[in-house]
């Protein structure tokens, strides 16, 4: 790890846009569990999947007391698209294009596709404590049984 927050750090306090033009950002949730999701892009196979899985069991996680936030470099207008397209219940947050959330948690990555490389966001979750810190990390995240996992842990924490 480079010096990448984990778990027991804190997590880092970075404001991001709400598809609504509002701000939000890790320190709002304090005093609460706070599952934060990264994932790559709007409106593509596997983040779709994963945004209706995670809204699929919104009210399970709001029955434990668990916030979600779903977190793409997406700009808020496409992220306003993408909850009304799916009927997403998740909530969603856009994160700076640069020195963003991800930037500070080490999953704003340099990735691979048809040999060249790009910056793209590594599907990536943390959940944090209601004392502001990681609890728990799940990098390169496979998306199916994801949430249902997350839950489970988030309960147990």
């Amino acid at each position: 790890m480079s010096g990448h927050p984990d778990i027991g750090d804190a997590m880092p306090d970075v404001a991001m846009e709400t598809p609504d033009g509002g701000t939000v950002r890790p320190s709002d949730f304090a005093g609460q569990k706070l599952v934060v999701f990264f994932y790559p892009k709007d409106n593509t196979p596997g983040c779709t999947t994963e945004n209706k899985d995670f809204s699929a069991l919104k009210a399970d996680f709001d029955a434990a007391g668990v916030a979600l936030l779903g977190v793409s470099k997406d700009s808020a207008k496409k992220h306003q698209n993408f909850i009304a397209k799916h009927g997403l219940t998740a909530p969603l947050a856009s994160d700076p294009e640069t020195d963003g959330l991800a930037d500070a948690l080490g999953v704003w990555v340099e990735k691979q596709m048809y040999g060249k490389s790009y910056m793209g966001l590594e599907r990536s979750t943390f959940l944090v404590g209601p004392d502001g810190t990681i609890a728990q990390v799940w990098r390169k995240v496979k998306v199916k049984g994801h949430a249902e996992d997350v839950l489970a842990a988030a309960k147990a924490l």
